[in-house]
């Protein structure tokens, strides 16, 4: 009898454990890095995989780099960054960027385009004397930015002409003329030619980047329109490389100071 009761026992316990057990092998296990190795394998080794790698790519490669070195145009001088208020680059561009856009804004929306505003910061180099190729488009603009119209009341125009005088940097700037007293007000503002007209939209070309309130040009953020063209400003520039086959810049002066 005693015997009996104590393999009772003996088996509810041994029951109670493999219940514990079970129950433990079924909860959440939780993992911990505790090691991170690795190995660098630069593919310019002498080996097989390297190998393998280098003929996978290499006719990608060369026909990238072909397209990338047709020669689209000439430019006659060099077009650089240099000047106070504005440089050849940023008239250059300004223009071009004015001129693609236009009518193709034209012809979406039957309005005119009056401004066209860019930022020094997003040039990244110069137009050198000779021949001008494709890869001149990607060195200047490596960025995938495109082409928005705002619409501006004339406050913020503005407040545009404010910070590019306390900005004293040459912001590339088409169709918008003023000058900067020698306390620093603006006079004289003119829009395509016409006195800025406070009760008037103007429509402005720039980036998206600038849209979105980028080298802090708030005054983007206040459209009252926006209308994107679909069209990177690096595809601008090529476009403009192959239907002009001489490259040069406006050197009239957009931007004086008494």
């Amino acid at each position: 009898m005693v015997k009996l009761k104590n393999n009772s026992l003996f088996l509810k316990h041994f029951v109670l454990f493999l219940t514990f057990a079970a129950l433990a092998s079924c909860a959440e296990k939780k993992f911990a890095v505790t090691k991170i190795e690795g190995k660098e394998i630069p593919i310019t080794d002498k080996n097989a995989e390297s190998a393998d790698i280098e003929n996978f790519i290499k006719p990608y490669r060369e026909n990238i780099d072909k397209d990338l070195s047709m020669v689209l145009a000439n430019a006659p001088e060099t077009i650089d960054k240099s000047g106070e208020w504005q440089t050849p680059m940023g008239n250059f561009l300004s223009d071009i960027t004015f001129e693609k856009s236009a009518k193709i804004f034209e012809l979406r929306t039957q309005k005119k385009l009056d401004i066209c505003l860019l930022n020094h910061g997003g040039i990244r180099t110069i137009i050198p004397k000779g021949n001008v190729t494709a890869r001149n488009a990607y060195e200047i603009m490596p960025f995938e930015n495109s082409a928005v119209v705002v619409g501006l009341k004339g406050e913020q125009v503005i407040e545009m002409i404010v910070y590019l005088i306390a900005e004293k940097k040459p912001h590339p700037l088409h169709g918008l003329t003023f000058t900067i007293t020698k306390d620093n007000q603006p006079k004289e503002i003119q829009i395509q030619g016409n006195p800025l007209d406070m009760e008037k939209v103007y429509y402005v070309v720039t980036s998206d980047y600038l849209v979105g309130g980028g080298d802090n040009m708030l005054f983007f953020k206040k459209g009252v329109e926006k209308y994107d063209l679909d069209y990177k400003l690096r595809n601008i520039i090529i476009d403009y490389f192959k239907e002009n086959k001489t490259i040069t810049a406006g050197n009239d002066t957009r931007i004086r100071k008494e």
